[in-house]
């Protein structure tokens, strides 16, 4: 069932306020996958940022893995990529982000980049902390999607290994699939039978996936909503206070990768929560 292997972890070191909670979370992350962690600070290599960081990893009892620092001046969405390119990286961790010599701390236009273009697993954190915080429930898309079925293999990846045993599956159907419109009793009962017909063709599709999925130990639960792709998913995060959204990545479009798919769009320009995004 190890559908996504991590083996290497990159995190992005911003000498912020989040900079402990950003690295102890990476470093657990790297113990609970038995991973390699990577840090690439973007900017200035100088002594004070050097003592910090060390200091910081001499604090953390998670530091059982070998810790190797990148320090690279250049443009963050290149130096990231290229970075995770050559170390071959498998999980790309981003919490706040600081451009260099601003006081600015970034993460949307740098998270849409780089999940547009990383080859490997982003995984953004938008609520790090330096103590362990038990991963209770994991939402995962289950949109009907040739990338879905891996992706939900990997939230049941990531919650044995997080210990999490609660998992939803939210089935984002389009209201444009219903065709009936609403305007007395019968029109009325014709819209809930169609989407009690789409609600088990989604339910179906989901279960084949399931079939071959070790599900033992974790609450497995079915959701059907129709709306706006991402938004829906995103909004359903939020409410039921889910410790981890896991989407599919964006497809690549036919105009240079240009346009940015609207599913994920709806997501990253309001974090519900942190975000796995599997590639």
């Amino acid at each position: 069932m190890n559908n996504i292997l991590i083996k290497k972890i990159l995190i992005g070191i911003a000498f912020s306020p989040n900079l402990k909670a950003n690295l102890f979370e990476a470093l657990r992350l790297g113990n609970m996958f038995g991973a390699q962690v990577i840090g690439v600070h973007v900017g200035e290599k100088t002594t004070s940022k050097e003592t910090e960081l060390q200091e910081l990893l001499l604090e953390s009892s998670e530091a059982e893995h070998s810790f190797k620092t990148i320090w690279q001046e250049g443009n963050p969405v290149d130096v990231i990529l290229n970075t995770s390119k050559k170390e071959k990286i498998d999980l790309l961790v981003l919490g706040a982000l600081q451009k260099e010599n601003l006081y600015k701390y970034y993460v949307g236009s740098i998270a849409r980049k780089l999940t547009r273009k990383a080859h490997c697993s982003v995984l953004l954190l938008i609520k790090p902390s330096t103590e362990r915080v038990p991963c209770k429930h994991i939402v995962v898309n289950g949109l009907q999607d040739e990338k879905t079925e891996e992706t939900i293999k990997s939230a049941f990846t990531f919650a044995k290994n997080l210990d999490c045993k609660r998992i939803t599956i939210v089935e984002e159907i389009s209201q444009s699939e219903l065709n009936v419109k609403v305007n007395d009793d019968e029109t009325l009962r014709k819209n809930t039978l169609a989407k009690e017909q789409l609600k088990e063709r989604e339910d179906l599709r989901v279960n084949s996936i399931l079939n071959d999925i070790d599900t033992q130990d974790i609450i497995v639960k079915k959701q059907s909503i129709f709306g706006r792709r991402g938004y829906c998913i995103g909004h359903y995060a939020k409410i039921k206070r889910a410790d981890l959204l896991v989407m599919n990545a964006p497809s690549k479009t036919t105009i240079l990768d240009r346009i940015f798919p609207q599913d994920l769009e709806y997501i990253l320009s309001e974090l519900p929560t942190d975000v796995l995004i599997i590639k």
